[in-house]
């Protein structure tokens, strides 16, 4: 069940959806229905979003409903609407005023409500216990990680890509959260390293004026937005992935560079941590911290020792996110919600 501009692409299971272009009233009504409707033909409600419609629609079939919590429900809708600034950790200890209560006390009641909670990283498990969650409807069920793509031999990659020297990859939405000034003047400090960024967001324009103001136009390249197969041909063909944002959950881009074999070169925050095991399968740094991003980015591309250990290691350490791992837990996990 979701919510789309267009029919959605076909899957090997039945989807069902309801248009964004109705009335926004419509278009949770409809919803709420349709999942009080299906879930009577079900044991279980399974919910990634929409927690409200679907906190509803199991009530009304009469059924428990399990929620996959992803982030700070409060705080992403808030942001959405522009009423916050900062990041989802500075938004746990800021009033906010009124409309920020009632975005606080809308999130508790949806996840009061659920039988169960699976966060993706035992940080996020934190942050809720801290809403008065009951810890022992909490527990830590990460992402599965994608199955990649047959990949060409890495010289083969790097020459599409156009790579002569050690290159780091960044790939994700261009915002405020990634903090890629912070990765830029890491850059600056450090000769001969190649940053390719793919992705497009608000943020591209600023970007592009601190790689002038840096200096860094001939080690800068915006690819724009990447299909998936391409963006991780990149993870695989760069030496190194970085991430340098304020704040993360449980980063998909780390575990799909970690995947493809490339370790990982990031901030310590959120989620961040319980993928990338500094000095493993990565190295981690301070948040906010150019200086020591930059001292990370020379320790790694000037240790051939440390560049070979990183890399023999990035994959296996995330076998444990296979799809067919983490989907077996959740089957059992909702069994056991069940009470089977």
């Amino acid at each position: 069940m979701t919510t789309a501009a267009a029919p959605p692409a076909a899957q090997p299971y039945p989807v069902h959806w309801i248009s964004r272009r109705l009335p926004k009233g419509v278009i949770h009504g409809r919803t709420a229905a349709e999942i009080a409707r299906r879930a009577r033909a079900a044991d279980v409600v399974y919910t990634t979003g929409m927690f409200g419609r679907s906190s509803l629609g199991a009530t009304l079939a009469h059924r428990p409903y399990v929620i996959k919590l992803t982030a700070d429900p409060a705080f992403e809708r808030a942001r959405r609407r522009g009423i916050v600034d900062g990041n989802v950790d500075e938004f746990q200890h800021v009033g906010g005023g009124p409309a920020v209560r009632v975005l606080r006390l809308a999130r508790d009641a949806e996840l009061r409500r659920a039988a169960h909670i699976f966060t993706p990283s035992a940080y996020l498990r934190e942050l809720a216990l801290t809403w008065g969650v009951d810890p022992a409807r909490v527990s830590v069920l990460p992402n599965p990680a994608p199955a990649l793509p047959v990949l060409p031999p890495r010289e083969e990659l790097r020459r599409s890509f156009a790579l002569t020297g050690p290159t780091l990859a960044f790939a994700g939405r261009l915002t405020a959260q990634k903090s890629l000034r912070v990765a830029l003047e890491a850059l600056a400090a450090v000769e001969d390293v190649e940053l390719l960024i793919a992705g497009e967001g608000d943020e591209r324009a600023a970007l592009e004026r601190d790689v002038a103001e840096l200096g860094l136009g001939d080690r800068v390249r915006f690819l724009g937005a990447l299909p998936r197969e391409r963006v991780v041909e990149l993870f695989a063909a760069a030496d190194a992935s970085v991430l340098s944002s304020s704040w993360e959950n449980f980063p998909h881009t780390v575990v799909e560079a970690l995947a493809a074999g490339t370790p990982v070169i990031a901030t310590a925050t959120g989620g961040v941590a319980e993928v990338v095991r500094d000095g493993e399968n990565g190295l981690l740094v301070p948040l906010a911290d150019a200086t020591a991003l930059g001292e990370a980015i020379r320790r790694y591309v000037g240790d051939d020792e440390l560049r070979a250990r990183l890399r023999a290691a990035a994959a296996p350490s995330v076998a444990e996110y296979a799809p067919e791992r983490v989907f077996a837990q959740l089957e059992q996990a909702l069994l056991r919600t069940l009470g089977a």
